[in-house]
């Protein structure tokens, strides 16, 4: 027999564990935690770390894959914990965000990885979410980005001063800013593959991209690194973060040129430069010092109003 807790929020329904496979295992749906007037489900937090899994946790067996789930599932509370104590500041500030921003967000994911509609709508699937549900999230975290700008970053003020300190104090890592926007499709070293095979798949996967076939759309199909659901997009890389022999490779590209695939210890690289930095000049190194200096007091203050959130709200943590 289930008794109801002290606020009336005991969920009794069965739900699935992993939503879409025949053979989940049947599971009581229970709170997890409760911000002010709000609840957190033990299935809202399972379903959202399973969206939200890395490609190699998604490809593990059902059991792994839920002692890793387990392992983090407080740490994960808490981040829903946030986002939810994010939510209603921002309904209590009046904040709202209309179909039509959420429309040109999801326009613009689908502009940057060159996805047809039906494509995008898969990878959802892949994900673990339904087109709605997506929606929602991306809604919902446009409306956290909003309240955050007008309570954080809007209040930033760094003088000439505090970029003359931060400089003096950066200066090595500020002068290396030579990098790379790179994206690749990696096909992994296999104990029962042979080289050659993996050496004949790499080049039937360049002959697609010869003949005009998008790079991202072949990484999210055939990659088997985590940057697959992204295209392949490996964001920008400085010159000291690639070891030797990316470095072989990319500084013989020009921007927009494809690799020949080559070996590196993790498997075989089909490697796109997207683009390339330049060292920066003075005025570019003292903007960037500007950035890295305003994202470091965000992190600071972004932290302490959170905590400020947490303090003025009622949270029962029942994991």
């Amino acid at each position: 027999m289930f008794k109801v807790n002290r606020v009336g929020m005991m969920i009794i329904v069965c739900i699935l564990l992993l939503s879409g496979h025949t053979n989940a295992t049947v599971l009581l749906d229970r709170v997890v935690a409760v911000v002010n007037q709000e609840v957190i489900t033990w299935s809202e937090l399972y379903k959202t770390m399973e969206a939200d899994a890395s490609p190699a946790v998604k490809e593990l067996q059902k059991d792994e894959q839920r002692k890793i789930y387990k392992k983090n599932e407080a740490a994960f509370l808490e981040t829903l914990i946030n986002v939810k104590l994010q939510l209603q500041e921002a309904r209590n500030v009046g904040i709202r965000v209309s179909d039509g921003e959420v429309q040109e967000a999801i326009d613009g994911v689908k502009k940057k990885y060159a996805m047809s509609d039906s494509a995008f709508r898969e990878s959802l699937k892949g994900e673990g979410y339904s087109y709605d549900e997506y929606k929602k999230r991306l809604r919902e975290q446009i409306i956290i980005s909003k309240l955050v700008n007008t309570q954080i970053r809007s209040k930033i003020v760094v003088t000439d001063e505090d970029i003359n300190k931060f400089v003096a104090e950066n200066k090595k890592a500020l002068e290396n800013t030579e990098s790379y926007k790179i994206s690749q499709i990696l096909l992994k070293k296999q104990k029962d593959v042979e080289s050659s095979k993996i050496d004949e798949k790499a080049g039937d996967l360049l002959k697609k991209l010869e003949q005009g076939e998008s790079f991202a759309n072949i990484a999210r199909q055939y990659s088997e690194d985590p940057s697959s659901s992204s295209g392949g997009d490996l964001g920008s890389l400085k010159k000291s973060e690639l070891n030797n022999d990316f470095l072989d490779v990319v500084s013989k590209m020009k921007p927009g040129d494809i690799s020949k695939p080559f070996w590196t210890a993790s498997g075989l690289h089909i490697i796109k430069l997207e683009s390339k930095s330049e060292p920066k000049d003075k005025d570019a190194m003292r903007e960037e010092a500007r950035g890295m200096l305003t994202n470091k007091i965000f992190a600071k203050k972004y932290d302490a109003w959170i905590k400020y959130l947490r303090e003025k709200s009622f949270i029962e943590v029942r994991l």
